[in-house]
């Protein structure tokens, strides 16, 4: 059993991110004891962990919200995960067309001629 700071420093978070979490519902706010200090149990550990890492993942906190309701459920979170893979893709695509119109800019400033006018400056007017 830890307090919140010393929780939120065991796993590099701020205090302020595991609030929240507790607000979003994604984990619950321990009760305050009289004495009062509450203290987050090993379980919530484990769930912020598993929340770090979703993240780290891409999944957004709706989806990490999902994704611990469905412990057990391994076709439904194959089905999410594939859902991720098809934007994690599509924006792999779009990033993969910027590159190619942002070589082209920067290509037209080499054999630019007139320095008082940047071709890629016009472009974006």
């Amino acid at each position: 059993m830890k307090t919140i700071g010393k929780l939120a420093k065991s796993l590099d978070l701020n205090v302020e991110t595991i609030r929240f979490y507790e607000r979003e519902g994604l984990i619950q706010q321990p009760k305050k004891p009289l004495n009062g200090y509450r203290l987050y149990s090993e379980s919530t550990a484990r769930e912020l962990k598993f929340i770090l890492k979703a993240k780290a993942l891409g999944f957004t906190l709706h989806e990490i919200s999902s994704l611990m309701s469905m412990d057990g459920n391994c076709s439904q979170v194959e089905k999410m995960g594939l859902q991720k893979l098809e934007v994690i893709r599509y924006k792999i695509s779009e990033l993969q067309r910027l590159e190619k119109v942002i070589i082209q800019m920067t290509n037209t400033c080499k054999s630019n001629d007139n320095e008082s006018h940047c071709p890629i400056i016009d472009s974006l007017k």
